[in-house]
């Protein structure tokens, strides 16, 4: 009775003794896949000037278990390269290596590309890294003044004039933006809106043209928007090139004024025309105070027309395909009698200007409100927010464009600036010294053609 068990365990280990000694003599292995692996998926490139390229992305591309290389190409837009420096639209990865690529967005159009890197093996599944980017448009930046201090008294002065190179060649510029930025100094900005502007002088007449009106936030600089003020000077763009002397101006009376900045941005493309000229038809905007007095002068009424004339006859040569008046016009002072509404002239009444045509009213200026308290620039010291007569503190004085509809070559026309009639009685706002009313304007003539052309020809 003892022996049997003794038996029966010696089969069992028997058994699975045999069983092991099978299994290990006949060992299975199963094939291995072709694989293509990335370290990536997708990349998505900043925004990207036309016919430049962006800073290279860098892939980690490998395969395994196949026996042929691996086809790379990219989309339309992006280019692809082994050492960063050499870019083309294909690569080739031998079998089984494991390699690093770069990759660079090279717009050549202003639109939004979606792409991809296809990699491709004639055994493994085709890979696909997905490549996005906008392409924008080209542009050539230029400095000009550089933290300029504009200020009264202690050595400075409420202008500067300088000369600075710019873009030699304007035929293929589609347009030209200015940026002007205000910082304070280290003693503060001059706590009120003063009036202020850009000019550049015609090499040829020495007359300075007034490219762009901007009044002054109270008391702050205008850091919140990105490059600071945008206005677009495209009208000068037969001036704006090569060396040019400009001149930036601002009405501040007090020790602290401002620092100002400023630069241009040529935006490359196809412009309208190929020729552009540009001629001032009236300029009374040295200052505030220099501006066409409204409703009399001193006391007297009428308007010395001696003094402001506002009538000019105009001549066209031949080949223009497009006029158009450039005007840009605030109003100054707190004279009297007020509207109905409290609103004092000329700063702060709304009124309607008109541009005569051969005494035929032919475009209107409605000097009302443009958001003023919309201005991003809200942290001001003043009183900023209420509306004025077409202008804002911390704001561009707005350029009013007034296009011709007829051909205006080889013509000549009479031209007169019309205020909307009101009489100033001279009693002024209490708390105001001076009882005068005033609106400085500057209206120019500008002509484009795809031939050469004269500009025009202003007389009394």
């Amino acid at each position: 009775m003892i022996k049997k068990p003794f038996i029966i365990f010696s089969f069992i280990f028997l058994i699975f003794s045999c069983g092991g000694d099978e299994s290990s003599t006949n060992e299975v292995v199963l094939p291995q896949n072709p694989t293509i692996i990335t370290d990536k998926t997708s990349i998505s490139f900043d925004d990207t000037m036309v016919s430049k390229s962006s800073s290279a992305s860098s892939v980690l591309i490998e395969s395994k278990n196949v026996d042929s290389s691996l086809n790379i190409s990219s989309s339309d837009g992006f280019e692809i390269s082994f050492n960063n420096l050499d870019f083309s639209n294909s690569l080739t990865i031998e079998a089984n290596q494991s390699k690093t690529i770069y990759v660079r967005f090279s717009p050549s159009k202003i639109q939004t590309y979606n792409g991809n890197i296809n990699i491709q093996n004639t055994q493994a599944t085709d890979v696909k890294i997905n490549l996005s980017g906008e392409g924008i448009q080209l542009k050539y930046n230029y400095k000009t003044f550089s933290k300029k201090r504009l200020a009264w008294g202690s050595g400075y002065s409420q202008g500067a004039s300088q000369n600075f190179d710019l873009h030699n060649d304007n035929s293929n510029i589609e347009s030209i933006k200015m940026y002007i930025r205000l910082e304070c100094p280290s003693g503060g900005c001059d706590p009120w809106d003063r009036f202020a502007n850009i000019l550049i002088k015609n090499s040829e007449t020495n007359q300075w043209f007034e490219m762009a009106r901007h009044i002054t936030p109270y008391g702050v600089g205008n850091s919140v928007l990105d490059r600071g003020l945008e206005v677009d000077v495209t009208d000068f763009k037969s001036m704006l090139t090569g060396n040019v002397e400009l001149r930036t101006y601002a009405e501040t009376w007090v020790a602290s004024g401002w620092v100002i900045s400023l630069e241009f941005d040529y935006l490359a493309g196809e412009p309208d025309y190929k020729y552009y000229q540009i001629t001032p038809v009236i300029q009374f905007n040295r200052n505030s105070l220099s501006g066409v007095p409204y409703g009399g002068e001193n006391g007297n009424t009428p308007l010395d027309e001696t003094k402001f004339d506002l009538k000019k006859s105009i001549s066209f040569g031949a080949n223009i395909k497009s006029a158009h008046f450039r005007t840009i016009i605030s109003g100054w002072g707190h004279a009297t009698p007020a509207d109905s509404d409290g609103r004092a002239c000329a700063e702060w009444c709304f009124r309607t200007h008109k541009i005569k045509i051969d005494n035929a009213n032919k475009f209107s200026h409605y000097m009302g409100p443009i958001g003023c308290g919309s201005n991003p620039i809200s942290n001001q010291g003043g009183n900023w927010a209420p509306d004025r007569a077409g202008w804002c503190p911390g704001m561009i004085v707005p350029v009013r464009l007034d296009k011709f509809d007829s051909d205006m070559s080889n013509s000549t026309i009479n031209f007169e600036y019309y205020f909307q009639p009101w009489t100033n009685n001279f009693a002024g706002t209490p708390g105001y010294n001076n009882k005068n009313a005033y609106n400085a304007i500057s209206t120019f003539i500008v002509l484009k053609s795809d031939q050469q052309i004269d500009a025009a020809t202003i007389s009394d």
